[in-house]
């Protein structure tokens, strides 16, 4: 997209309670089959978006949480919501990319990515966390995949358009033991996360931007694609959605 169509995009996101699909009781399942962390780890939220999993793993977890993005709405927003639930002394938000991290090497015990590894490639981003990663630690990442080995055209195509390097399951975590990571465990992302709590507050949100930018066609461009993947998962979420896969590094 160009800068015009981010500005658009984010006309809509910049109001929404989550950047993508997920729930904060799939973020608690995901923690709680993390085996051997310490009483108080160091969590590294990568692509954390407004951050509402960035402050359910500050409750949960017992320890603290470095937020990076590179969208600095969003991290105000989180650090501004952070202080309202007292949690701002165990979270912190940072202007960073995931493919540039700027930390020690081996400085946190678990990495956190909720749908955001995508913007880089899994793979690439496995490489890029891992070294900020202690002996041991552990990757928790929600990823886009195939179910299927035999998907409609369509869903071929949308794919092809947003995510060229989609895979199913066990190509994922092949790709993870490749840069040094074993598989712990995994699980389908439910289809009510994708809906009650990120297309429901996204068509209200779309609805509010079309009246507002009724006379702008680049706007509403974006806002019809953004449409016409909340229609293409309602029809073919059988066939590709989000898989929460939980890693540890060798």
């Amino acid at each position: 997209m160009n800068d015009r169509e981010w500005e658009y995009f984010f006309a809509v996101f910049d109001h929404l309670p989550r950047g993508g699909p997920g729930s904060n009781a799939t973020t608690r399942k995901a923690f709680r089959r993390i085996t051997s962390l310490p009483a108080r780890p160091k969590i590294l939220d990568v692509g954390c978006g407004p951050g509402m999993q960035t402050q359910e793993l500050a409750r949960i977890s017992g320890g603290r949480v470095t937020a990076i993005d590179i969208h600095q709405p969003f991290l105000d927003r989180l650090t501004e919501e952070a202080s309202r639930m007292g949690l701002s002394g165990r979270i912190k938000a940072v202007n960073m990319d995931m493919s540039k991290l700027a930390f020690p090497d081996r400085s946190f015990d678990l990495v956190w990515a909720e749908g955001s590894l995508y913007s880089v490639g899994f793979e690439s981003a496995l490489r890029h966390v891992r070294k900020v990663l202690k002996k041991g630690g552990f990757v928790a990442a929600s990823e886009a995949v195939l179910f299927k080995k035999d998907v409609p055209d369509e869903v071929r195509a949308f794919w092809e358009k947003e995510y060229p390097d989609i895979t199913d399951v066990q190509d994922c975590f092949r790709r993870a033991e490749r840069t040094g990571f074993s598989p712990v465990s995994h699980f389908r992302v439910p289809k009510r996360d994708w809906f009650t709590h990120f297309y429901n507050p996204l068509r209200t949100r779309l609805a509010e931007v079309r009246a507002e930018y009724r006379a702008v066609p680049e706007a509403l461009a974006v806002f019809d694609n953004l449409e016409r993947e909340i229609e293409s998962y309602n029809k073919f979420s059988d066939y590709s959605g989000y898989e929460f896969f939980l890693m540890r590094k060798d």
